[in-house]
């Protein structure tokens, strides 16, 4: 009979119509593929089960997070290589029905199911989160999500995220360099001043930062900047630490953290506002409200700092669904809108937009430096969280490299402003004055 890895390469290839550009590993100890490409590891009969019963990106996802399949070599090469084998060709339910309809593909899959074992489909990861599509973004469902996806532990992120504790795109001059902003630790401080210098602050303003994670960027307009800063987050084990930090700063006559939902801050105007990596939790049908509320919030002459990752958009936008491993593993309900839908909706809210900077390669830069950061201390990262947990943090921090990379995702920060009446916007006629 032949080896298990020759019949999986012969099987997968009829089902993709196409030679398998990696090399497959089986269970038994075989092997076959092209020599020196990246393997995917098929550890057991289940990863089979898993791919049966979910075809495509969820059924790869939970072989992957299970630990029912692995890779060897390199882990991007092979994420590349996958990229074009699934997600890029789409390759879900519908496409594979169509596929079945070719005698040799209906052969490949008869006979993966008998390589596959009992035809029981096996549970999910514990890691997965069960699939909810009735009133989302509401103060509940979008507290649960936060918590799934921020409450893994304060240790593990200081693992992934480095002392800087900044949880979105950093602002890098010369990543690898000699200079500080060319590490990690710099780019994220490069990171925050723009921030800071975009929205203009100065000794006394009042600053929201909402969505505030661990408090980074509160403490820094507030020891930097001369600010009082409110920091909102959902996340109990974020609004602990932030305050924590915060008192060893010595900033707490200036830096209030709340574990709050931004659509209950009542206490404004403010002079300025920030969302940085906050607004993909949002919704799209709840955008509007969003922006309509931080425009409440904001004085005449407020500016708004939104810093948000954006999807490319599509030619019909009603096909445009969550990314099933993303939804189920990493940010439940998180949804990405084309920058041009954000500048509309914060135009419709009342605001002018008056600068956007689109900062995509930082993105993939910040990315690559979180995913060795994980891999150089991947036994504790495990220890806080679990095998499997780690494994999703993995896949997503480096897939979503690459798809900055390739420019499938880009983030911007735009710019807004709250006129005042007269239309004043307070900004000046250069106003990139921040670089």
């Amino acid at each position: 009979m032949p080896e298990a890895a020759s019949r999986l390469q012969s099987y997968a290839e009829q089902l993709l119509g196409a030679p398998l550009p990696m090399r497959i590993r089986a269970w038994d100890g075989s092997e076959a593929g092209p020599p020196g490409a990246p393997a995917l590891v098929v550890r057991n009969r289940r990863a089979l089960r898993r791919l049966l019963w979910k075809p495509g990106e969820l059924g790869l996802a939970r072989a992957w997070v299970a630990g029912d399949l692995d890779i060897e070599g390199d882990f991007y090469a092979a994420l590349d290589l996958l990229s074009g084998l699934v997600w890029e060709r789409g390759e879900d339910a519908r496409t594979l029905a169509e596929a079945l309809r070719d005698p040799e593909a209906r052969a490949a899959v008869r006979g993966l199911v008998k390589m596959a074992g009992p035809p029981v489909p096996p549970a999910p990861p514990r890691e997965e989160v069960p699939r909810r599509r009735r009133h989302l973004h509401t103060k509940r469902t979008d507290k649960r999500a936060v918590s799934h996806h921020y409450d893994v532990g304060n240790d593990f992120y200081e693992i992934v995220l480095g002392p800087s504790m900044v949880y979105s795109c950093a602002y890098w001059d010369a990543p690898g360099g000699t200079s500080d902003s060319g590490t990690l630790e710099g780019a994220q401080r490069d990171k925050l001043d723009l921030v800071c210098r975009k929205l203009a602050l100065v000794p006394g303003l009042r600053l929201l930062d909402v969505g505030c994670g661990w408090g980074s960027l509160a403490i820094h307009a507030a020891r930097e900047h001369g600010v009082h800063v409110v920091g909102v987050t959902l996340s109990q084990e974020q609004a602990a630490y932030a305050r924590k930090r915060v008192a060893d700063q010595g900033l707490t006559d200036r830096v209030e953290i709340r574990v709050q939902d931004y659509r209950d801050v009542t206490d404004g105007p403010f002079d300025a506002v920030s969302s940085v990596g906050m607004a993909e939790h949002v919704g799209s049908e709840q955008y509007l409200t969003y922006a309509r509320d931080l425009y409440a919030l904001l004085k005449p002459g407020g500016r708004l700092l939104n810093h948000q990752i954006a999807r490319r958009p599509r030619v019909d936008e009603g096909a445009y669904s969550l990314d099933g491993f993303i939804d189920a593993y990493v940010f439940p309900d998180g949804e990405l809108e084309p920058i041009g839908t954000t500048v509309t909706q914060l135009e419709r809210a009342g605001f002018e937009v008056r600068d956007v900077e689109s900062i995509r390669e930082h993105y993939a830069l910040t990315l690559r430096q979180w995913v060795t950061n994980l891999e150089g201390d991947w036994a504790r990262a495990q220890q806080l969280t679990s095998p499997g947990r780690a494994r999703v943090w993995r896949l997503y921090m480096a897939a979503s490299a690459l798809a900055f990379e390739h420019n499938r995702i880009g983030v911007n920060q735009v710019l807004a402003v709250r006129t005042s009446g007269d239309g004043d916007s307070g900004m000046p006629l250069r106003s990139r004055t921040w670089n």
